[in-house]
This record gives structure tokens, C-alpha cells and sequence, in this order.
């Protein structure tokens, strides 16, 4: 098996290459057996190019993505349609580092002997058109606050939590509903003025918010929460702080579901996110992938133990 790290030089502020690239090397010294190859992305999407390129060899090759959430969404595009002979792990060294949340703490999983002495598992994915999501995809005010986040990043001293922050702030004062038609497995479920529509394959987004607090990345099905907007703007204010704790599924505005499609029709254009890929859109359908990609759990994470204890639960 090859070991392909794909870094992104963009990522934690530009410090990734140099944090990286010297830890790889000298592992690469030290395990002479193993075919290690590093390849540092030159531009936004590239990496997908490059991952799809590789794994259309039909080599039984580890992708890792030495990034944050955007370089995992580009080795995840680039690697989904081959799930039979890639695998997909991540180091995570960016600001949000959201999906690897489930996993354990990024701080404690930038060790790379755990990454390729990790166990391999099936994980699903979320289809988009022609992108692909293996966290979260949402239509509404956050999406908007997500594509929003992206100026607050670029600043300084600022992490991709505070940049969330920061956007969902200003995004309070602007845009703070939609009229959407919104259907689950292909029949209406709400027709109404909204917040956002939220489908969820893992837990956290925005660095660090949980937005779809019981989602089970292997278990067949995305959460849907669906939030509509009958309450102020300054009410909402009050509620972000339940809403980052993923206390937000009794509240009497939010409908919770499961299934394996959600589609949204919108009035006006209204922002759609696809794992922090923003663009604006009147319709939007998520659909389930089963088992659509090899996913590696890190040596020391916890994941399998906590699953069996029932610590990570889908069941509310």
C-alpha cells in the first residue's frame, strides 16, 4: 500500500507545510519499508485533480489530508468514486477541523505512525451534485454565516471558531430567513419561513458547532434538522450559545429527522454549504452514499470503545 499525504500549504495559516513536511520526512527515514509520498497542493482544488488521478491507478493507496476541513472535502472528492482500493485519513492542522471532532481531539492526532497504523472503516458520504460532503450540508442563515466565515479566517489571531462566531453575528443583522420547501425521502415535510435545513453525517461544523448532535457517520442515515425562524433576532441571540452545545432538537422551532434524502426549494436564491463550499442556489438535494468511502480511524482514538459503551450515541 502506498501512503500519499496531500498538504495543504494554505491551511492553520499558512504554518502547515513547515509543521508537517519535516515530521513526515523523518518518518519516512525511519520506515524505509513503507512507499511514502507527499504532494503539497498549488491551488484551491487541485488537490482533488491529484487524488483522482492517483486513485484511478487502481494501487491500493492512504490518502492523508494534512489540512483542515477543505483539504479533507478535496482528498474525499477526489478519492469516493474508488472506495475499494483508496482509504482516506486526516491529520488535522487547520482552524476548524470539525469532522475528526468524532474521533478525538486534533491536538492528540497529529502523531502520523498512529494515522498509518490506524484502523480502516466504511463511512458514509453526502451527495451534493456533482460535490460531495463527508460532515454536513445545510441551506439557510448558516450557510450563509459559513460562506461569511471565510473573509473572518483571513484575519488575524482569528480561529475558525471565532470566525463562525463572528459571521453568524453579522449574519443575525442581515439575511435571517428563508421561505423553503423542504422534503425528507421525497415527501413534503415543511413548507414555511426558515432558519436553515441541516443534514448531517457527523456532528460538528463551523469550528466547533454542533449542529447535528446525535449524527453516526456508519449508520445508513443523515440527521435532518430543520429550524424555522418564528423567533426574534434577538431570541436567536439567546439561543446560540444551546445551539454551538447541540441543545437546539427540543426547541419547539426545530423538526428532527432521519432518512437517506432531504431536498430544499427555495423562493429566492438562498446560500448552500457542502462541507464549507458555499455558493448560492434555489434548490438543493443531499442524498445518503452507504458505506461510501474507507475512512481511518487513528491508532489511539477512542471511537470504537466509546461506540461500544454507548459514550457515542445516536439515541437521544
Amino acid at each position: 500500500m502506498k501512503h500519499v499525504f496531500i498538504v495543504n500549504p494554505k491551511s492553520g495559516k499558512g504554518k502547515v507545510l513547515e509543521f508537517i513536511k519535516p515530521k513526515i520526512d523523518e518518518y519516512a527515514k525511519a520506515h524505509p519499508e513503507l512507499e511514502i509520498e507527499v504532494h503539497i497542493t498549488t491551488a484551491p482544488y487541485e488537490g482533488i485533480t491529484f487524488v483522482k488521478e492517483r486513485a484511478s491507478s487502481g494501487e491500493h493507496i492512504r490518502f492523508y489530508a494534512c489540512g483542515g476541513d477543505g483539504t479533507l472535502f478535496e482528498v474525499v472528492n477526489g478519492a469516493y468514486l474508488y472506495p475499494d482500493t483508496t482509504e482516506v485519513a486526516v491529520i488535522p492542522l487547520g482552524s476548524g477541523n470539525d469532522f475528526i471532532r468524532l474521533f478525538g481531539k486534533a491536538s492528540e492526532m497529529t502523531n502520523i505512525d498512529d494515522h498509518v497504523n490506524g484502523t480502516p472503516i466504511k463511512l458514509d458520504l453526502i451527495r451534493c451534485g456533482d460535490k460531495i460532503a463527508i460532515n454536513q450540508c445545510s441551506m439557510g442563515i448558516d450557510a450563509e454565516v459559513c460562506a461569511k466565515q471565510v473573509y473572518f479566517k483571513k484575519l488575524p489571531l482569528v480561529s475558525g471558531e471565532m470566525a463562525y462566531t463572528f459571521a453568524l453575528v453579522y449574519c443575525l443583522f442581515k439575511k435571517l430567513k428563508s421561505d423553503f420547501k423542504v422534503y425528507v425521502d421525497d415527501k413534503l415535510v415543511i413548507e414555511d419561513s426558515m432558519l436553515f435545513s441541516l443534514c448531517g453525517n457527523s456532528r460538528w461544523y463551523g469550528g466547533g458547532y454542533k449542529g447535528a448532535p446525535l449524527a453516526i457517520p456508519d449508520d445508513g442515515l443523515l440527521d435532518m434538522i430543520l429550524v424555522r425562524s418564528k423567533v426574534s433576532r434577538l431570541k436567536l441571540a439567546s439561543l446560540m450559545g444551546k445551539y454551538k452545545k447541540g441543545e437546539h432538537l427540543d426547541w419547539d422551532i426545530t423538526t428532527f429527522m432521519r432518512g437517506k434524502k432531504l431536498h430544499i426549494e427555495s423562493k429566492k436564491p438562498a446560500a448552500v454549504n457542502v462541507d464549507g463550499e458555499c455558493e448560492y442556489v434555489t434548490e438543493a438535494t443531499f442524498e445518503i452514499i452507504e458505506h461510501g468511502i474507507s475512512f481511518v480511524v487513528p491508532k489511539n482514538s477512542t471511537y470504537f470503545e466509546d461506540r461500544a459503551s454507548g459514550k457515542i450515541s445516536g439515541e437521544r
